[in-house]
């Protein structure tokens, strides 16, 4: 049986988790930076009462910091959308968050039969030259090549892809989604290793983004997935080098969901006309503006003709907000379908499923389960119901 005593790397773990400096969590509970420091580094244990202060101000059950981890996940490399821009900080609260996904998952997998990692075998070669026009027209023409060879594994044909949340599920990719509280941080992806094998997550920011937004956002992630290595430190490439791979996954994302063949077609009508691209948007659910990069990919409109359309989008000011722009939201996800599954067939309740994740160590207030999860709000508020201990006299007959 574990000792029950205060564990420092998980009032760091949790400190992270909520995007903290060690300066902010001393202002926000009187306790010295000193203290904080010595206590995450096992240096000194809080009294109950200075530990029940550091669970109120993370929002933490107080019993997370008594237990160790249950789970046996190795998270790897975490691929950011927009890392440039994103804090350290940042990236580290949102890649702990989507560890504790990867452990939920852990739990899960020991009573839901997943769909199984279908990709295919990928040997990108790319170019790391940005001014080599050549090797770049090679670059594309491979990613366009892998782009389809996806599409051709999955079934997909050549045109627009109707829910790529679901054929990313489908195919063994988890796709979750919560609000980042960041606007530099659009979307993320990391590999995950089990004891059966590997699996990718990806999240996406919910809360402010249009659906073409959104579905470039998975796309560029699957690019990641596909295109780019998983076992060295991103801490240890170039700026240049990690924007390479940006521009990459870019790509990839524009011929995976625009294949040059159907969505080239399409364009031809009216290449340059940027209020046929609001009509196109209709039919392939992607940007107006991310189909105008893509014309230009293809050649279906010349470098100059791009930029002047893009001076005719900022003049119309649709940079930030094109019209019919609203707010898109994925929609129930494989977590949801895989807790309602277990519930109606009355093997774990979702309170039952609360003390089973507990018991691996991953012991969060229900609230911040649903939203790591992207489930319905209220998914864990239903109560077990003990079975009657007293019963109605059945009348002689």
């Amino acid at each position: 049986m574990d000792k029950k005593e205060f564990r420092g790397e998980r009032l760091k773990s949790a400190r992270l988790f909520r995007g903290k400096t060690l300066t902010e969590l001393s202002d926000m509970t009187g306790i010295s930076k000193q203290s904080l420091s010595l206590y995450e580094n096992n240096g000194n244990k809080p009294d109950y009462e200075r530990g029940q202060s550091l669970a109120t101000a993370l929002h933490f059950p107080y019993e997370y910091f008594l237990q160790e981890d249950g789970c046996r996940t190795t998270t790897e490399v975490t691929y950011f959308r927009s890392l440039v821009s994103a804090t350290k900080m940042d990236r580290t609260a949102q890649s702990l968050k989507l560890d504790f996904v990867a452990k939920m998952y852990e739990v899960l997998l020991d009573y839901i039969d997943f769909p199984p990692l279908n990709l295919p075998t990928v040997d990108f070669n790319g170019s790391d030259d940005e001014f080599d026009d050549m090797g770049n027209e090679a670059m594309l023409k491979e990613i366009e090549q892998i782009a389809q060879q996806v599409r051709d594994l999955w079934s997909l044909g050549d045109g627009p892809i109707q829910d790529l949340q679901y054929v990313l599920e489908q195919n063994g990719i988890i796709v979750t989604g919560f609000d980042t509280n960041e606007d530099k941080i659009d979307a993320f992806s990391q590999r995950t290793i089990l004891d059966n094998g590997e699996v990718y997550f990806i999240c996406v920011d919910q809360g402010s983004k249009p659906e073409g937004r959104i579905r470039f956002d998975m796309a560029h992630e699957l690019g990641h997935i596909l295109l780019h290595p998983w076992s060295e430190s991103l801490d240890l490439i170039t700026k240049e080098e990690f924007k390479l791979r940006e521009k990459q996954a870019n790509m990839f994302a524009s011929a995976f969901l625009l294949p040059r063949s159907s969505f080239g077609k399409d364009v031809l009508a009216y290449p340059t006309d940027i209020k046929y691209y609001l009509w196109l948007k209709k039919k392939w659910r992607s940007s107006a503006q991310s189909m105008m990069y893509r014309s230009n990919q293809i050649g279906a409109i010349t470098d100059n003709q791009f930029q002047y359309m893009m001076r005719q989008v900022s003049k119309q000011g649709w940079r930030l907000k094109e019209p019919d722009d609203t707010v898109f939201f994925l929609n129930e996800n494989i977590f949801q379908g895989a807790i309602d599954l277990l519930n109606e067939a009355k093997i774990l309740t979702p309170a039952s499923l609360l003390r089973l994740f507990r018991k691996y160590g991953i012991t969060l207030y229900a609230s911040d389960i649903e939203d790591l999860l992207h489930l319905r709000n209220g998914t864990f508020d239903v109560e077990d119901v003990l079975p009657k201990i007293i019963q109605l006299k059945q009348p002689d007959c």
